[in-house]
């Protein structure tokens, strides 16, 4: 018997999305709800809420297409991309944009602590772009079991 932490996700359509409030970040309950199509996103002053939106677009990279032009100009681009060199330093960087619009960010340091460790459990990947040795752009996303999100 499989012991799950979140209520079946078709419940979240009746909150807005919202399925669960409360419980923990760590790596286990993280691959469990990204699993399940579940994420966290932290709210100020409320406990930690779960989330399950109405389905979203899926980019099949299978079907990507890469137009000779973009990938000229790659090639003669001055920076260099890379996996999984500095997990810590794209998440710190992505918790510190400025978002117009909006005060702070979702990635608070809790969800930095946790994700870390995802990474390090080898559930989130990043992807580096570096100018020599400067770490100039990034992101992160989770590998949920075919899907990256």
């Amino acid at each position: 018997m499989t012991l799950t932490r979140f209520p079946d996700p078709r419940y979240a359509e009746t909150y807005e999305g919202i399925l669960a409030v409360g419980g923990d970040l760590t790596w286990e309950s993280l691959l469990e709800a990204y699993q399940h199509g579940i994420f966290p996103w932290p709210i100020d002053g409320y406990p930690l809420t779960w989330f399950c939106p109405d389905e979203r677009a899926i980019l099949d990279f299978a079907d990507l297409h890469i137009p000779r032009s973009l990938n000229k100009v790659r090639k003669r681009s001055q920076f260099h991309f890379t996996i999984d060199r500095d997990f810590p330093a794209v998440i710190k960087n992505c918790s510190a944009v400025v978002r117009h619009g909006q005060d702070g960010t979702w990635i608070t340091p809790e969800m930095t602590r946790g994700y870390c460790e995802f990474h390090r459990q080898g559930y989130v990947h990043s992807i580096e772009a570096w100018e020599g040795d400067l770490l100039v752009g990034g992101l992160y996303g989770v590998d949920a079991g075919g899907t990256f999100t």
